[in-house]
């Protein structure tokens, strides 16, 4: 009868498992608040609000209750007669005006910074190499340091008090800033795409409109709602470069309301929140584009 072998068999290592209190640590550490950075939060927040809660609570007082109540307590009498105000004295014409000129300045600046910034970052040779130097040279220039060889072109050219007066220096001065902010978006453009299209038999003029233009989009938007911002809110242009009524934009609207011994500042301030509608609708039209332009590169 044939004897069997036992081969003993090795017990298994016991499988170590992690402590509990380790695990229950890291979820109080992830559930853990920080309290200083709330506290800036709030603290930021109201920095921000603050403001425009006076402006608006301002813009519906009388000028009586101005002068006589808190200026940060709500009125007890709200009165739109500050509106109806500021819509009497030419708001119309001079919202025109600041829509023509932003208008004016912006279009032609995304159209110029966008071809620019794609010939720069997409061609070779030393032409196109002094040019982006050129770009950069023109945001170490100051705008007030301009104001005077300006005045005296416009003067020349007997464009003086028009409206093409305030639209040819917004746009010279907000293209070096948006080469440079379109130029670094179309770098991060994958250059095998470019390289797919080519062997297509696609054009420089059709990579730049059908593959550049709407990988860059939320940029293209960003750096819109950027120049539109300056130009509407632009004050030093339209008071050396205009005086008539009929050229006279919002930021210079407000000199309606300033009387010989006193200013209205509750039809001041009612003329700022009508003023600055426009921005928020643009705001909330394109909020998406604008976000995803400021934070794109962040999560690299």
């Amino acid at each position: 009868m044939a004897s069997t072998t036992q081969v003993p068999v090795t017990p298994a290592a016991p499988t170590r498992r992690r402590p509990q209190a380790s695990a229950r640590a890291v979820s109080r550490g992830r559930a853990r608040f920080n309290v200083l950075g709330a506290l800036g939060g709030w603290f930021w927040l109201a920095v921000i609000i603050l403001p425009i809660y006076y402006v608006v609570i301002t813009s519906t007082k009388d000028q009586a209750g101005f002068f006589s109540s808190n200026p940060l307590l709500p009125p007890t009498s709200p009165t739109f007669d500050n509106y109806a105000l500021v819509l009497q004295s030419d708001f119309a014409q001079y919202f025109a005006n600041s829509l023509i000129v932003t208008a004016g300045s912006v279009l032609p600046t995304l159209l110029v910074s966008f071809m620019a910034a794609y010939a720069i970052v997409r061609g070779r040779g030393w032409f196109l190499n002094w040019t982006n130097k050129l770009f950069l040279l023109g945001l170490a220039i100051p705008l007030h340091a301009t104001i005077i060889p300006i005045y005296w072109m416009i003067t020349r050219a007997h464009m003086y008090d028009t409206l093409l007066a305030l639209i040819l220096p917004s746009v010279a001065f907000a293209i070096p800033i948006s080469v440079l902010i379109l130029g670094n978006f179309l770098r991060d453009v994958p250059n095998e795409l470019f390289e797919s299209m080519r062997l297509d038999g696609a054009s420089d003029w059709a990579m730049m409109w059908r593959l550049a233009l709407p990988l860059v989009r939320p940029a293209v938007v960003t750096v819109g709602i950027y120049d539109a911002l300056n130009v509407w809110n632009g004050f030093l242009f339209p008071l050396i470069l205009t005086q008539s009524p009929s050229t006279r934009v919002l930021p210079l609207s407000l000199w309606t309301f300033q009387g010989e011994f006193s200013v209205n500042i509750p039809a001041v301030l009612a003329s700022v929140v009508l003023a600055t509608l426009p921005l928020l609708v643009v705001y909330v039209v394109a909020r998406r584009q604008l976000v995803s332009g400021l934070t794109a590169g962040f999560s690299k």
